[in-house]
């Protein structure tokens, strides 16, 4: 008698030749980038850092923690280097003072009881050069192809300008030096949120506040691990419009920008006949906010008719919030260019809208950072994603198939059934 094991061969082998309704996209494998990520972390050890305020216990002290938190974590393909301001220098010669800024840790593999051992021997002494500072971080990073990030640390505003360090950071901004500056206020002051800020936009940077030992920790890892992320390309700074038709006009790149609470910020991007735009947005989630918060990412003609709409595109990282979308010209059915704009230019209209609001004794005012991805490539001729699809032919396809599987699998339950009859 045939076992049973192969008669269910035998009767399971023609569902095999029922060919899959889809097949996942191929994925062309990314360029490897030849230099790895650098980075510098800027600690101010001026005298204000003696202060006993962050959880009872000293800045610099909640400073070398964290440091030593980041380093034991440090990724091994990310190079950091470390300097500090105001470390050595105890006089009143302000002169000699406003020159008071070394580099700890050089640039490059770390050696992670070493740096460990020279971030324990710190004290609070000096002025605090934090544009000098910049500079020399920048020289201590080099030139290269891709980019260079500086996390500054600070509790204070700059006590040694001229250089002013707003001004360093749109020198070094406008030098395309591929430097972004991420700043860390740790004491709640408007002065110092005011001078942050500002070098971080001028460089495509983000700003926090960090008051305690946990969110300082968080916040530099946070910022360590985005450059293994992004260090490839620098973001461009620019400002969205609130409606389509002054929108600046984007190419494909990388771009930073800040939304304001619950508002839309427009882009227009050119997208020729055959091409396909792809688009992607996160946004940095750098203070407290409420609950039940979103970010919406939508493609519109310049009429103001609606696209596509992103998906979710989240990395699972609490700190940002990210969606993505991508359109062709062929998923619109109509028959005139449905992106003609003013005289004749194909644009489609990219809109951010958020629906963020603060907490009680956050910063309402300052708008929160968006990093804005655009790709422009050609059209791909295969479904951008596994699914039904769309045409008569597609859908035939499918109804005969449904139909021959479940002549098939009505024929193999009575087979089955008649077989434990006789057995």
């Amino acid at each position: 008698m045939i076992s049973r094991r192969r008669f269910l061969a035998a009767l399971l082998g023609p569902l095999a030749l029922i060919p899959p309704l889809g097949a996942l996209p191929a994925h062309a494998d990314e360029t490897t980038p030849t230099e790895p990520p650098n980075v510098e972390l800027v600690l101010d050890v001026s005298g204000s850092m003696r202060a006993a305020d962050v959880d009872g216990r000293t800045r610099i002290s909640v400073a070398q923690q964290a440091f030593n938190d980041v380093v034991d974590a440090l990724p091994a393909e990310t190079h950091l280097g470390i300097r500090v301001l105001g470390a050595t220098y105890p006089g009143k010669d302000k002169t000699i003072a406003c020159q008071d800024t070394q580099q700890l840790v050089p640039v490059g593999p770390m050696d992670k009881a070493g740096a460990k051992e020279a971030i324990a021997t710190l004290r609070p002494t000096g002025y605090t050069p934090v544009g000098l500072a910049l500079r020399e971080a920048a020289k201590d990073l080099g030139t290269g192809e891709t980019t260079r990030r500086i996390v500054l640390i600070t509790d204070g505003e700059d006590t040694c300008a001229p250089p002013d360090p707003c001004d360093v950071a749109r020198e070094l901004a406008a030098q395309g030096t591929h430097l972004v500056v991420d700043t860390l206020g740790l004491v709640p002051d408007e002065k110092v949120r005011k001078q942050l800020l500002c070098i971080a936009t001028a460089t495509g940077g983000s700003y926090f506040a960090a008051q305690s030992t946990e969110q300082l920790t968080s916040r530099i890892q946070q910022l360590v691990d985005r450059a293994k992320d992004t260090y490839t390309r620098t973001p461009a700074g620019v400002t969205g419009a609130d409606r389509c038709d002054t929108a600046p006009l984007l190419s494909t790149g990388v771009y930073t920008d800040r939304e304001p609470f619950s508002e839309h910020r427009w882009y227009r991007v050119p997208v020729e006949p055959g091409q396909e735009l792809r688009a992607s947005v996160s946004i940095t989630l750098d203070r407290p906010l409420r609950n039940d918060f979103g970010v919406l990412l939508r493609a519109t003609a310049p009429d103001g008719r609606e696209l596509v709409r992103g998906t979710d595109a989240g990395s699972g990282r609490t700190d940002v919030i990210s969606t993505g979308m991508r359109w062709s010209a062929s998923e619109d059915e109509g028959g005139d260019d449905p992106v003609a704009g003013a005289g004749g230019t194909p644009v489609v209209c990219i809109v951010i809208s958020n629906s963020l609001a603060p907490g009680a004794a956050a910063d309402q005012t300052t708008g929160l950072p968006v990093e804005l991805v655009i790709d422009v490539v050609d059209s791909s001729a295969a479904p951008a994603s596994p699914g039904l699809g769309r045409g008569w032919l597609l859908l035939g396809l499918l109804t005969v198939t449904g139909l021959v599987a479940g002549v098939l699998v009505g024929w193999l339950v009575r087979a089955w059934i008649a077989f434990r009859r006789v057995a």
